[in-house]
């Protein structure tokens, strides 16, 4: 009997592992079969999971975000002051359709390697991100058409550092703890560095060094802030700077600057554009983010700049609480300013005449203070979606010197309620 048992248990066990060697895994693998000794002397097949396929090196992917920022003291041109991708009050913005093709530079490579990207984007966020001689003047409706990048890119092996990473083309700007593409920001609204203190993108070549694991060195020529095809003063800027990675990379930090003529038809007085972005993942759910500004104009002899300190807490997948604090100077009332028509910001930075509109102004001699809080909520989405994000905020400005910037000249402070939701494929 005891026999008879030995041999059932051995040829159940044998048939289940047979059966499984043609079953899927649960994580929908296939799987392979070796042989394993058992005890008895009989022979199971041992489940390996066949490796997963490496993904495509060319992606075709994209997103659609559209909000609205409310403003509770109804201003009366509908412009919301300090901000400019989130100007309009109480109106809902198409912010950005955006496609984009990649063939990304293999992080890990160690020989040449090769890539480009190509992103096309319609929307209202495309009045500041258009460049110079790019599309600039290519409607005066509120959503427009931009390429915010269109470079080729190659990773050039150097000797036994990590090599020379190289884009050539229209490509954003690397400064400033915020970016064009929205997925990357913590808040719908943006901080005044990244309105105000930076440059948006540029048009010429970048390079990064890869010194070793801990060090990057930048450095490049462009046309200047937010020139293409066209340049206001036919001038070359130059950008370049530094970057620290430490911590096994949950501690970087980039410093760069950004230094040419960029006043319309005046070659010799340099705008110097500064910038500091420090990251630091403290935990897995906790990140500190702080960015230090500064900026100078010299035709004017003005500066401005100031700090924006980052919070970020995950609870889980779906779940981030965010908060920003933020203090930016603008001395002399040069570089913070708000746009009547769509166009404004593009032909004042291309030296166009603007027609006279009480909605275009700037805040005049004042210490600005913002502080934003917000969630991000990730809930799941069917395939072929790849993400959904919601984003409601709340933000706080105010006028530290007591000038009244806001609502035309008539406030010190504002309040605005904002929400965005975006929509990756």
């Amino acid at each position: 009997m005891r026999v008879v048992n030995r041999l059932a248990v051995a040829s159940a066990l044998g048939f289940a592992a047979y059966a499984l060697s043609y079953c899927p895994s649960s994580f929908g693998q296939a799987v392979s079969a070796s042989p394993t000794p058992v005890p008895d002397g009989k022979e199971v097949k041992k489940i390996v999971p066949t490796p997963k396929p490496p993904e495509p090196r060319f992606k075709l992917y994209g997103w659609i975000e559209g909000g609205i920022t409310g403003n509770p003291d109804s201003p009366i041109d509908n412009h919301n002051f300090g901000h400019l991708f989130t100007d309009r009050a109480n109106e809902p913005l198409l912010n950005q359709v955006s496609i984009v093709g990649e063939r990304a530079l293999d992080p890990n490579a160690t020989g040449f390697d090769w890539g480009f990207k190509a992103w096309f984007m319609e929307g209202s966020d495309s009045r500041f991100t258009k460049s110079m001689g790019f599309l600039d003047l290519a409607t005066d409706s509120r959503i427009q058409p931009d390429f915010p990048e269109v470079y080729v890119s190659a990773h050039i092996p150097i000797g036994t550092t990590g090599g020379l990473d190289l884009k050539v083309g229209k490509y954003a700007d690397p400064m400033s703890a915020e970016t064009i593409d929205p997925r990357n920001n913590v808040f719908y609204s943006h901080s005044y560095i990244f309105n105000f203190g930076v440059p948006l993108n540029d048009f010429g070549f970048l390079g990064v060094f890869h010194v070793n694991k801990y060090i990057d060195l930048y450095g490049g020529l462009n046309r200047g802030v937010n020139a293409a095809f066209k340049d206001n003063n036919s001038s070359l800027a130059f950008e370049g700077g530094f970057g620290l990675n430490l911590l096994d990379g949950n501690l970087a930090t980039v410093a760069l600057t950004h230094i040419g003529p960029e006043n319309p038809g005046n070659n010799h007085d340099y705008r110097y554009l500064n910038d500091i972005t420090t990251t630091w993942k403290v935990t897995k759910a906790f990140t500190w983010i702080t960015d230090i500004n500064f900026i100078y104009e010299a035709s004017v002899n003005a500066w401005g700049g100031g700090a924006a300190q980052y919070f970020t807490y995950a609870f889980n997948d779906w779940l981030t609480l965010g908060l920003r604090a933020e203090i930016w100077r603008d001395e002399k009332g040069f570089f913070v300013a708000q746009f009547a028509d769509n166009n404004d910001f593009i032909h004042l930075e291309r030296g166009d005449p603007i027609p006279p509109d009480p909605s275009n102004y700037g805040g005049g001699n004042t210490t600005y203070f913002e502080t934003t809080f917000g969630v991000t909520i990730k809930p799941p989405v069917p395939k072929p979606l790849a993400a959904l994000l919601i984003r409601p905020e709340v933000r706080y400005d105010r006028a530290l010197n007591n000038s009244q910037p806001f609502a035309q000249h008539s406030s010190q402070d504002q309040w605005t309620l904002g929400l965005d939701v975006i929509l990756e494929f």
